[in-house]
């Protein structure tokens, strides 16, 4: 065989293996940055979670069921918020790696066998970013009047993480640059059910899902984004298509 024949050969076979889907090693890898940038807010870098508000993954007999944690990343649940805008391929890698990662051992899931199962589920629409006039100023002033009686005490009056006394802590910044790099790629709803969980730090849920929504227009607004016609409703479904990006 021909020197020449020899190298086309090797060409060809190495055009075909990068042809090749994703093998089971590759979805585990691509899986973690998008679990780190879509679950690790709530459940952790190492799956731990904080239950009873973030249910622990590690360990969780409940990963088992590939179908379930499919739907509940495309649809949600009660507690977490769908994640519409992921790719059947994203899906198959970040259930992988949360299936096999820390002490779980319950296997890979692919790319057809996940497409098969959304095949069954509805497809909420494109995505909208949150710069495209998602709430209305009647609503980002009502929201405002929450925020100072629940929030500022703690996040500061220019929501920028600075208490107005000194003696308190430092908290996350709720606007602006810092905010928007922090959330870069979630979703409303992502951002929705953290805080309806967990704030107001010594009271949890202890405003209404309407107050709560409100109060993210008004940080929207307080970050430069602009007004619309409708407001933000409070409800996972919608709020999962509006997507936190960098301005344009």
């Amino acid at each position: 065989m021909s020197k020449s024949v020899v190298v086309c050969l090797l060409v060809v076979i190495a055009s075909a293996a990068r042809a090749q889907p994703a093998n089971d090693t590759n979805l585990f890898e691509q899986g973690q940055p998008l679990y780190v940038e879509h679950c690790a807010f709530c459940h952790g870098d190492t799956g731990a979670g904080d239950p009873p508000t973030f249910p622990a993954l590690g360990g969780n007999d409940q990963l088992s069921d590939t179908a379930r944690i499919v739907g509940n990343i495309h649809e949600g649940t009660e507690r977490m918020p769908p994640f519409p805008q992921l790719t059947t391929v994203e899906i198959a890698s970040v259930t992988t790696y949360v299936r096999n990662a820390w002490e779980n051992a319950f296997g890979e899931v692919t790319v057809p066998e996940v497409a098969a199962m959304l095949e069954d589920l509805d497809n909420r629409g494109d995505t909208v970013p949150v710069w495209g006039g998602v709430f209305t100023e009647t609503q980002a002033t009502r929201g405002q009047a929450v925020y100072q009686g629940a929030c500022g005490l703690c996040h500061g009056r220019r929501l920028n993480g600075a208490p107005d006394d000194p003696d308190m802590p430092s908290t996350p910044p709720l606007a602006r640059a810092r905010f928007i790099r922090e959330w870069n790629g979630r979703s409303l709803a992502s951002l929705f059910e953290y805080i309806r969980a967990t704030m107001p730090a010594d009271n949890p849920r202890s405003l209404t899902d309407q107050e709560y929504v409100d109060v993210i227009a008004y940080m929207l607004t307080v970050g430069g984004m602009p007004a619309g016609d409708d407001e933000l409703l409070a409800a996972p479904q919608p709020l999962a298509r509006i997507v936190f990006q960098p301005q344009p």
